[in-house]
């Protein structure tokens, strides 16, 4: 499903029905426009963000605002859904509270480390190399979607930290007209494809209420997800939909993510007995022979050294370590070839998703 709306989001939001998305990414106005004229050293100018849709009369109109897409936000969200909003000092603290008084449940706040931030001309400040993003449950309770083991193994097989180093959107990606920037804020794609990877599922439905010229579009589409997209400039939604008729969908294979463990089917060791697939007395080793072990009728070990467990504590005792992963740890020997129990295991996990899913 893909649905672009013109209009003001509030307004818009309240014809959808309640609990209908799984995903909200916003990017709200930041409430930043400059004061006055900005130079550069060379004395050209800095194009700021001046528009009307960025300009509040003061911090109880913006906190007014606020609350209003934000409560839409939180009626259609579905129950064990989550929201993501980005935006700068200039407005990120007063969103936080507003989220907080509207009792969704803060999971995380992520820093957008810009590698290639804009400089602060003046020299009278820090450069504002980064943005941050408040990432919410609707509720306490909520039994959100988090990918833990995708973005480990997209960190090189470590825990996702909360501070992300991308650059700001350049190049190709960004929009232009006649030579110039079209949306000031415009985020990058990788930005929106880190999101969208880490907390949702091929087919959940995203809502994007300030879709400005359609990053989150065209990430949701090429990862195959569904989403609505509500913008109230004509124009940026004009090349938004430019952008997302030329992406393309990426194949099944190519958009499988990692499973957590937690979320796969529950193989006990026994059940490779049970299966006939290892049977009692049969020989197990580690992947260079070096440790040696006997299974028993009960599904656990014994070794030469007599040291008996499950394959899990016998693993890390002859190793002498706290902890073992016996499913990566052990091998059986077939036909001359050592053969994880690991893949024992997937077979088995395998025929019982097959017949969830055909039941």
């Amino acid at each position: 499903m893909e649905k672009l709306i013109i209009g003001n989001c509030v307004k818009e939001m309240s014809k959808m029905n309640d609990k209908s998305v799984d995903m909200i990414f916003a990017d709200p106005p930041y409430n930043l426009q400059l004061s006055k004229k900005l130079l550069r050293p060379d004395q050209t100018n800095v194009e700021g963000v001046n528009h009307e849709w960025d300009k509040f009369n003061s911090f109880d109109a913006y906190d007014k605002f606020t609350t209003e897409w934000l409560s839409e936000c939180k009626r259609v969200l579905k129950d064990d859904g989550t929201i993501w909003i980005i935006g700068s000092y200039h407005n990120i603290f007063r969103v936080g509270s507003q989220i907080q008084n509207l009792g969704f449940w803060i999971l995380n706040d992520v820093i957008w480390n810009k590698t290639n931030p804009m400089p602060n001309f003046k020299g009278n400040r820090f450069t504002n190399a980064h943005e941050t993003l408040i990432w919410a449950s609707k509720s306490k309770n909520s039994k959100y979607t988090f990918n833990y083991k995708a973005m480990k193994v997209a960190n090189d097989d470590k825990q996702m930290r909360s501070d992300w180093s991308l650059p700001i959107c350049s190049g190709n990606e960004r929009v232009k007209k006649l030579g110039k920037t079209l949306h000031p804020t415009q985020k990058p794609e990788s930005l929106l494809h880190r999101i969208i990877i880490s907390s949702t599922k091929k087919n959940d439905c995203i809502l994007d209420p300030f879709f400005g010229t359609g990053s989150t579009g065209v990430v949701a589409k090429r990862l195959s997800r569904k989403f609505i997209g509500i913008e109230q400039n004509k124009e940026y939604m004009q090349y938004a939909k430019k952008r997302i008729e030329k992406t393309k969908v990426l194949k099944d294979k190519e958009i499988t993510i990692t499973k957590d463990l937690k979320s796969e089917v529950k193989v006990p060791f026994g059940n490779l007995l049970d299966s006939g697939m290892l049977k009692i007395g049969s020989k197990l080793h580690d992947i260079n022979k070096k440790h040696k072990a006997v299974v028993r009728a009960d599904g656990s070990l014994l070794t030469d050294q007599k040291v008996e467990g499950s394959i899990h504590s016998v693993g890390a005792k002859i190793q002498g370590h706290n902890a073992c992963n016996g499913w990566q740890f052990w091998y059986f020997e077939k036909n001359g070839e050592l053969i994880s129990i690991n893949k024992l295991r997937e077979k088995i996990r395998r025929n019982k998703t097959n017949k969830v899913n055909t039941n």
